[in-house]
């Protein structure tokens, strides 16, 4: 009934409007929401509704994958880009999110690129962006997520922070900022994500060879030991679907001689023809397959894969499982099939 319900309001009065605008005023509602108590626990109980995973061999469900010492209560995430400042996270939780990954987050606050800079591309399931990383910087991120651990529901959702570098910060500088991200948001997070993937922020996109890449690793990794000493934050790299066979196989092995905790793939795609900015949806999925199929035969059995770029069913997430992955996120299907679909996802991959 209520997919039902949004997809008749989406058809009919979302596609007509400002996607940017549509954007900011349901990450509005969905933050307010998660912040009344009874409105979360209900959103929680019906359309977010998680069954407990097996542990131990209790049942013949897999047990839980874990990310540093969280277990993760099912297979789907929000992928970064939803939730910029981290303002939503006990909304999104709520509607049945297993984990969410907030940002791209920058050590200063930043406007992003001019508008336009959001497209839906309604026929093909997809969207289009040069959003340009606008956000309100590392501090005001820390923040929200200080107050967000102050409460038990804010410390039973499982948060990951996507780090970048400001649009005017020099190549040679780029890890000083993904340091500085990196310590300030460590203490209020499960685990970082370094997105040195994104088409948005001009040269961006050069840090991912192994060389460029190395050093950023590192500071993400000083940074999140000095910001949270008493613990072990997981780190990911975050890479692109339009390297070649030979770089993403480079950066799996990078990622095992490092020890990272594992690799998301995919961000956005350029190729495409349809002008500036990264596609991401349903245009993405095959070459995210294929990413991610390479990826699994490559990286290490104690590393997670997440999988991300054009999830809309159970199926599509199944075939990405089966490849390799462990875990799975999205963020346009979630546009496109509403506040219901998060938690049917979870519910449907519960054998996996």
């Amino acid at each position: 009934m209520i997919r039902r319900t949004y997809t008749w309001l989406f058809d009919r009065f979302i596609t007509h409007t400002d996607p940017e605008m549509a954007h900011h005023i349901g990450i509005s509602a969905i933050a307010w929401a998660g912040r009344v108590a009874p409105l979360r626990g209900l959103m929680r109980a019906t359309i977010g509704y998680l069954p407990e995973r097996a542990r131990n061999g209790a049942s013949s469900r897999p047990a839980p994958v874990k990310i540093g010492t969280r277990e993760i209560r099912g297979r789907l995430g929000l992928a970064a880009g939803m939730d910029k400042d981290a303002k939503a996270v006990l909304g999104l939780d709520a509607m049945g999110f297993a984990f969410v990954e907030v940002g791209t987050i920058t050590p200063r606050p930043q406007p992003g690129n001019d508008q336009p800079r959001l497209w839906r591309l309604h026929e093909s399931h997809g969207l289009r962006n040069r959003m340009g990383f606008n956000n309100e910087g590392a501090d005001a991120a820390a923040e929200k997520l200080k107050e967000l651990r102050t409460t038990p529901a804010g410390r039973r959702a499982v948060v990951g922070a996507n780090i970048g570098k400001n649009k005017v910060t020099p190549e040679d500088e780029a890890h000083r900022d993904y340091e500085y991200c990196a310590r300030t948001l460590a203490r209020w997070v499960d685990f970082i994500v370094v997105n040195v993937s994104s088409p948005n922020t001009p040269g961006l996109r050069d840090l991912q060879s192994v060389d460029h890449l190395r050093p950023i690793l590192q500071a993400a990794r000083d940074g999140a030991r000095i910001g949270a000493p008493d613990r072990e934050i997981p780190l990911f790299v975050k890479i692109a679907p339009d390297l070649d066979k030979d770089d993403i196989i480079a950066v799996t092995r990078l990622a095992s001689e490092m020890g990272l905790a594992g690799i998301v793939a995919t961000n956005t795609t350029i190729s495409h023809d349809l002008g500036d900015g990264g596609v991401s949806g349903a245009p993405l999925y095959d070459r995210a397959l294929e990413v991610v199929r390479l990826i699994g035969d490559h990286i290490d059995d104690n590393q997670i894969l997440i999988a991300t770029g054009g999830i809309f069913s159970e199926a599509d997430a199944v075939r990405m499982l089966n490849a390799g992955a462990d875990l799975v996120e999205a963020f346009s299907a979630f546009i496109y099939e509403g506040p219901s679909w998060p938690g049917e996802m979870n519910r449907a991959l519960t054998s996996f």
